[in-house]
């Protein structure tokens, strides 16, 4: 569906890729994955046709249609949520007039048996099949459908989309996309807005989708479900994996390891036929086997180890202040957005230490609790902070609120109190902002380095109530790692706001689940929350369990046909090893004969002697030719024996 060739793309001088190739095919499920910064949106950009390579192309079927889910999205005003999902359909619309043009055509004439006429119906026929194709009759249906289940309520529907946040219009543009059912989807972090329960529906409807699908996210869990199929960009190159995320990162530290191992084993080849060549480079009589040595040198394809990228950033909350027992009070909140009640009688009590997610809904009041509780907001009701509790925020927007027209140094620099102004250096290196890099404008920053300078102001200062609102948004999983561990070593109180699953499994000990203006406490972490959520509908429950069987059952089957394919493989191995290393016994006595015989030809009386015996060079000549017969035997079967092996490691 669509092909990359050779694709090379640089920046500034600097190389983003070299030389990348791969195919995207109907049912392909395709998670880009990497750093920020390795160029998994501009790849997207690429495929989309919205930027150009530098080098190679893009070849794309003139038929296919694509749809493509940017970050960075300008919104039209004036159309309601339903007018702005309908757009979608344009063809189907286009149809839609023209049938109606010809039913009030045919309506106001009365040439029945007219060809005029007979054409009209032919022409409403065809229209009405074609309409019918494209799925016309079930509009209203798939709509509602598509925005119900990423989040919208019915009421929503006739709303004016200028009343809606960029996230909940980031949402809308997802609707159309899916709706809009293009030969291929092109995502870029399509789950950054979305709550836990539209990621979930969302991810039943990928995986229910007929064309192929290409997506950058940060959420482990998300690829899982999604994806069939993994390209990693590191330095410069795309590694194509035939797996989900998780198998892909095993299969990724396997063959690094079976790389490693097999460079040190052909270094270690390397290192010893330079010495036989040295060794035999001047012998007459081990001329031809050292030539033979030195062209299987130069036709040895050496072995590159991808190395990962290591640089990464580190860094740890500072001890968290001192504080009563009680941390935090919030009693009988409400909070209401003109006629729109959020919040109604909320209560929570936090203690020192405790670290609690908030989840539900958007729009069920998880930012709005988070911003009450720093005072960000006006409410109703009361808040109450325990003995010497100090707060850091860490807003939605964060990122997004940093001045544009400063240098990252600048923005930290700004911020750092006397005490802390002395550590500002080291504290951006921490976060990858050595040198050259402090000095660069905030306005010129990626969506995952944006994220990181906000953290780093985070950390200017030790607080012991820590508010955490979707924090891992456009951070690369390397870096969510690293929060995640910072988070967890934490000794202070902890409220994240987060659809990360995979992040908030085993970082908090309650779970609060916002729904229809209130909230329910859960013990436990996400997993524990979903959990019980999955087993309340006690079908799915049983469904999945056969699932789990059948998939256990594939992948019994799959190990056996793995293992009998890797024993025939052991036996191959061995049996042309044994081969070479009875050629080269042969090659070795053959060498020694010649030599031998070469020395007594050497010697005049000797010479006389046998060169008058019957046959002599003709037996001599047949040794020489035995040799060369078994010099090139012996490097046909090295050369299979390197290929059984590379297969070997391979399965």
């Amino acid at each position: 569906m669509i092909s990359a060739n050779n694709i090379s793309v640089y920046f500034g001088g600097q190389e983003l890729f070299d030389n990348v190739s791969f195919m995207v095919n109907k049912g392909d499920r395709i998670g880009l994955v990497g750093k920020n910064g390795a160029g998994k949106s501009t790849l997207l950009r690429i495929l989309s046709g919205e930027q150009s390579p530098n080098e190679g192309s893009i070849s794309t079927p003139n038929e296919s249609t694509l749809g493509y889910l940017r970050q960075d999205l300008e919104f039209e005003e004036g159309r309601t949520v339903q007018e702005e999902a309908e757009l979608a359909f344009k063809e189907i619309k286009e149809l839609e007039q023209k049938i109606n043009a010809i039913n009030l055509e045919m309506s106001e004439r009365t040439d029945y048996e007219s060809d005029a006429y007979m054409q009209l119906i032919t022409d409403l026929n065809e229209l009405n099949e074609r309409f019918g194709l494209l799925g016309g009759y079930t509009i209203q249906s798939d709509m509602s459908q598509v925005l119900l289940g990423l989040g919208f309520q019915l009421d929503d529907f006739s709303r004016q989309t200028n009343e809606f946040s960029g996230g909940w219009r980031m949402r809308l543009e997802l609707a159309k996309i899916l709706l809009s059912k293009p030969d291929v989807l092109l995502l870029d972090e399509p789950t950054n807005h979305l709550d836990i329960e539209s990621i979930v529906w969302l991810e039943g409807w990928l995986k229910s989708y007929a064309g192929a699908v290409v997506l950058v996210s940060h959420d482990r869990t998300f690829l899982d479900a999604v994806t069939n199929r993994t390209i990693d960009l590191i330095l410069g190159k795309a590694n194509d994996y035939k797996a989900s995320y998780s198998k892909y990162v095993e299969l990724r530290k396997d063959r690094q390891e079976k790389q490693i191992q097999s460079k040190k084993n052909q270094d270690k080849e390397v290192k010893q036929t330079k010495m036989l060549i040295e060794k035999f480079r001047a012998k007459k009589s081990k001329a031809a086997f050292a030539q033979s040595l030195i062209k299987k040198l130069d036709k040895m394809d050496v072995i590159e180890v991808e190395q990962d990228e290591t640089a990464s950033m580190h860094f740890k909350f500072p001890p968290a202040p001192h504080s009563g027992k009680v941390t935090l009070k919030v009693n009988n909140v409400a909070k209401s957005y003109d006629e729109l009640e959020v919040l109604k009688g909320i209560n929570l009590l936090l203690e020192r230490g405790e670290k609690i997610a908030f989840v539900g809904k958007n729009g069920e009041g998880k930012t709005t609790l988070a911003k009450v509780i720093v005072d960000a907001i006006s409410y109703e009701g009361d808040v109450e902070y325990g003995h010497q509790v100090k707060m850091g925020y860490y807003a939605q927007n964060q990122s997004e609120l940093l001045d544009e027209n400063k240098t990252i140094i600048e923005v930290i620099e700004d911020a750092a109190d006397e005490q802390s102004r002395p550590r500002v250096r080291d504290m951006l290196g921490s976060f990858l902002f050595s040198g050259d890099a402090a000095q660069k404008k905030v306005k010129v920053l990626s969506g995952g380095e944006r994220a990181r300078v906000a953290l780093c102001k985070l950390l200017l200062e030790p607080v012991n109530l820590l508010i955490m609102d979707e924090p891992t948004n456009h951070l690369d999983m390397v870096s969510k790692d690293i929060l995640k561990k910072a988070l967890n070593k934490y000794d202070g109180t902890l409220i994240i706001v987060s659809h990360d699953r995979d992040f908030l499994q085993g970082l908090t000990q309650k779970v609060y689940e916002f729904k229809e203006q209130n909230i329910k406490v859960h013990l436990g972490d996400i997993h524990d929350f979903l959990n019980a959520k999955k087993v309340a509908d006690f079908k799915q429950f049983e469904l999945e369990n056969k699932q789990k069987a059948t998939t256990k059952k594939t992948q019994d089957s799959e190990n056996k046909i793995s293992y009998q394919e890797r024993k025939q493989l052991d036996k191959d191995i061995k049996k042309t090893s044994n081969k070479v290393k009875s050629l080269e016994r042969s090659v070795e006595a053959l060498e020694n004969e010649l030599k031998e015989l070469d020395t007594e030809l050497a010697q005049p009386d000797r010479y006389k002697e046998l060169s008058s015996q019957a046959g002599f060079f003709e037996s001599y000549q047949d040794k020489q030719k035995q040799l060369e017969q078994h010099m090139m035997e012996w490097e046909e079967q090295l050369e299979l024996l390197e290929k059984l092996k590379q297969q070997r490691e391979n399965l």
